[in-house]
């Protein structure tokens, strides 16, 4: 206080205000007695800080004031607390980057003013390929560290007045301003995927390779709001993921549609399933030494009222991509379970049914605890159930996959492989695993007759399977030629429309009781 004796309030002024600013405070002080706000001052050390002011006038007996008294509040904490919470609203936490919340807000000026200038734009939706097996195999703390790398990358390609954003996980978005046509904006995208090509040097020594898929929505031709450039730039980027990875692709006016009629499918599959829509066919197994049936496959189907019979190849898809094929498999095995009882206490021959299970249901948590507790449930001999994989579900994560699979080996259950030679088709990673069966695509069952490389990958397959002790199906066989060839090079057992189509369970029953046998006819395939 003695350091203020004899000075006057200027000592303290900050010069961040104006002569108004005072002035307009000596005229509420004049005409109420009090002010008070925020102000900056000078501390006695030379800092400026913010401060709650309250001035209050003191009368003399005339009523007229003769003096003031000021009490000021440092309020640097508050401030910056303040500062903080507004940060933390409009940036992302991990990046620094810009969020979603103060993106819309950009985007929204930048429309104004390309509208204005007549000027186009471009926004570009950038989803990092199968991000989610770095997270699951690594943790999230070196998720975090890639995400970190690859936002700084993504920064420093930008163009000074590029706004790039994080719309959370590994989705980012890039607002590209005053292009000249929308070959420039491919020009950016081709950019941004050769400046992520180049590996990620992380904290635990290891460098991580980073592709990614890009959609780009341009303005006006793609839309003329935020809503709408955002939406057809994240279709585009779904496009980009179909065509394979590392790609970009520009948002087309049909895309939209499609994704609507996605969405109304996507509705209706939910509610097919909460109202029992669903339904299961089996397709028998033969073998093709006997030429008896050995087993089936039990295939989901959607009977849509007022529809019909909707086709896999358009449901499947999408229950994979929303993840309603965990609880469409879950469905499936209790329903085949329970039929495999019913069959039993019929008194039927028992007879092995397979159920397929998705890449994503497989990585589903508890997947070995619903298996054991539905055998259980319909005390159904565990030799009895098989389970199809496919080579996608083997090559996520193949410690784990193998440690599962042995676990299910374990409970009795048969294991076969699906779709054998569609995908990766790592012939070295078969001896890993604990399978029982693999099974021949349809795609090169169908050209045996005709072309020698369907042919001898069959042929292949056979050999591979012999050697491992794997019994092999083939599946889609049609043709008596088909039949015959397969019998000579000692495939196991077939499926397809030659012996029977997929059948509901009633005339699947029939079958059983007939107890069907197929004669294979010697005949000299060209």
């Amino acid at each position: 206080e003695l350091d203020l004796l004899d000075k006057t309030p200027s000592v303290l002024n900050a010069s961040r205000h104006s002569d108004e600013f005072f002035a307009e405070m000596m005229n509420t002080l004049r005409s109420t007695g009090a002010w008070h706000g925020e102000i900056w001052n000078r501390h006695k050390e030379g800092n400026i800080k913010p401060q709650w002011l309250s001035i209050s006038a003191v009368s003399a007996d005339n009523n007229t004031p003769d003096r003031y008294v000021a009490i000021y509040t440092d309020i640097s904490d508050l401030k910056k607390t303040e500062a903080e919470l507004k940060y933390l609203a409009h940036y992302d936490s991990l990046t620094g980057l810009p969020n979603r919340v103060l993106l819309g807000s950009r985007l929204q000026e930048s429309l104004v003013n390309a509208q204005r200038h007549n000027s186009e734009l471009a926004v570009l939706f950038i989803d990092l390929d199968d991000f989610k097996s770095i997270n699951d195999s690594m943790g999230h703390t070196i998720g975090d560290e890639l995400l970190v790398a690859v936002a700084e990358r993504l920064r420093s390609s930008m163009r000074d007045h590029d706004i790039l954003a994080r719309l959370g996980g590994d989705e980012f978005l890039l607002l590209a301003e005053n292009l000249g046509s929308a070959e420039q904006a491919g020009i950016v995208a081709r950019d941004l995927l050769a400046i992520l090509s180049s590996p990620f040097a992380l904290s635990n020594s290891m460098e991580i390779y980073v592709e990614a898929c890009i959609g780009i929505a341009m303005h006006p031709d793609n839309g003329d709001t935020v809503e709408a450039l955002m939406r057809n730039a994240d279709t585009a980027m779904y496009k980009a993921k179909k065509l394979g990875r590392n790609k970009f692709c520009f948002y087309l006016e049909e895309m939209g549609s499609a994704v609507v009629e996605q969405l109304e499918l996507e509705t209706a599959l939910r509610q097919g399933i909460e109202r029992n829509q669903l339904v299961l066919q089996y397709q028998p197994k033969v073998s093709l030494s006997t030429g008896k049936m050995t087993g089936a496959e039990a295939l989901v189907r959607w009977l849509r009222p007022g529809v019909g019979m909707i086709s896999p190849n358009l449901f499947i898809p999408i229950a994979e991509r929303s993840g309603l094929i965990v609880p469409i498999g879950e469905w499936v095995l209790r329903t085949a379970c329970a039929q495999i009882r019913s069959w039993l206490d019929g008194g039927f021959t028992p007879i092995q049914v397979a159920v397929n299970v998705s890449a994503r249901q497989f990585r589903a948590a508890g997947l070995l605890k619903l298996i054991q507790d539905t055998l259980i449930e319909f005390d159904i001999p565990p030799a009895l159930l098989e389970l199809e994989i496919t080579e996608s579900a083997l090559m996520e994560d193949p410690d784990d996959v193998k440690e599962v699979l042995q676990q299910l080996k374990e409970l009795g259950l048969y294991i076969a492989l699906d779709d054998f030679g569609t995908g990766f088709s790592n012939m070295a990673y078969l001896s890993r695993f604990s399978l029982d069966v693999l099974k021949i695509d349809t795609s090169f069952v169908e050209n045996i007759n005709a072309d020698h490389h369907s042919r001898n990958l069959v042929d292949s397959v056979i050999d591979l399977a012999r050697n491992l002790n794997l019994k092999t199906v083939a599946e889609g066989v049609e043709t008596l030629e088909q039949l015959v060839y397969l019998r000579e090079q000692e495939c196991d057992e077939f499926q397809g429309y030659y012996f029977s189509r997929p059948l509901d369970v009633d005339a699947f029953t029939v079958l059983l009781r007939e107890g069907r046998c197929l004669e294979i006819p010697d005949i000299e395939l060209p």
